[in-house]
């Protein structure tokens, strides 16, 4: 396990809904350490993928009624991770130590969350996630060998738009980043009146610069909002396996396009995330320089500054040099 208290005392998308309906037993990885996701009704379980009895992946198991059996010897654990039946001595009562090591879970926003540790904060909050005005569409899960606050600085940075995302979501002939706010409040990182340039940013043919509101609500979460009559939020949720790999998740919300297939807004973020995903795994140091010495910075950096800032006052280590 990698032992960083932010983030083991943090909130991380492991799974989707959609996948456990598929997969009913899926083994995940989280800050180093390996979990079994399985769900019995509307409880949802996320332990330390490890029988007690001989190390067998749980994983590998399968659901009895209302237990996760292991494969190899079929030992059976119940919803608290106690072993309720050992087939081998079906008469006997299994020892108070036979147990799996539980984690904390809930779902949220079709997603399944756990915590290594204590967390002190909910789940980070998603403006547009109640208003019915907005149609929500689910985009990846992307796998990215990355480290995590990489991915999530990347996100937060719109001076790449004209050359990353060329004809999408900027133009080389518009390469300027308007000076903008940035400051780190109590609950994270906010930028405000952050203006970029992009060919056609309403579907009309006809380029225009579009404001958007950028914030980072943890350290591996992050917020933005296009400002317009055709309003477009994303929250992107980052789960770090490891010190740099890492699975992206995003939720679209958009007051607009309910007629559109939702197989065109994901296949509109995969092709943007396509594009980020080399980028950012080329990046030296592969973790996030929390030194404000060691990498130049200028004023369209500000969001970046702000945030590596705010992930020191926080007390980050992982994904950080």
């Amino acid at each position: 396990m990698i032992p960083d208290p932010v983030l083991l005392n943090d909130w991380h998308p492991v799974a989707s809904l959609q996948q456990l309906d598929a997969q009913p037993v899926l083994g995940v990885r989280l800050l180093g350490e390996d979990l079994v996701v399985w769900r019995s009704g509307d409880a949802v379980m996320v332990w330390q993928d490890l029988c007690i009895h001989r190390g067998t992946r749980l994983s590998l198991g399968e659901i009895v009624g209302e237990t996760l059996a292991c494969p190899y010897h079929g030992w059976r654990y119940g919803l608290d991770g106690r072993c309720v039946h050992i087939p081998a001595h079906p008469g006997q009562k299994p020892p108070d130590k036979a147990r799996a090591k539980t984690y904390r879970a809930q779902v949220k926003y079709g997603l399944v969350w756990a915590s290594l540790g204590a967390p002190q904060h909910d789940v980070p909050p998603f403006a547009e996630w109640d208003d019915p005005s907005y149609r929500k569409v689910l985009c990846g899960p992307y796998r990215v060998k990355a480290s995590g606050p990489r991915v999530i600085e990347n996100f937060l940075d719109v001076g790449h738009f004209p050359f990353v995302h060329e004809g999408i979501l900027g133009d080389r002939a518009y390469p300027e980043i308007m000076d903008y706010e940035a400051e780190i409040t109590d609950e994270g990182v906010i930028a405000r009146n952050v203006r970029v340039y992009q060919p056609d940013p309403y579907g009309t043919g006809v380029g225009d610069y579009v404001t958007y509101v950028y914030r980072a609500l943890r350290p591996l979460t992050a917020y933005l909002l296009k400002q317009s009559a055709q309003r477009l939020a994303i929250q992107l949720m980052v789960t770090p396996h490891d010190l740099v790999d890492s699975t992206a998740w995003m939720w679209m919300a958009m007051n607009y396009g309910h007629e559109t297939p939702v197989e065109a807004f994901v296949a509109f973020q995969d092709r943007i995330f396509g594009q980020d995903a080399p980028i950012v795994q080329s990046q030296r140091p592969e973790l996030l320089p929390l030194d404000l010495q060691a990498e130049l910075h200028l004023k369209s950096d500000r969001t970046a500054i702000a945030y590596r800032k705010w992930l020191n006052q926080l007390g980050l280590t992982i994904g950080a040099a």
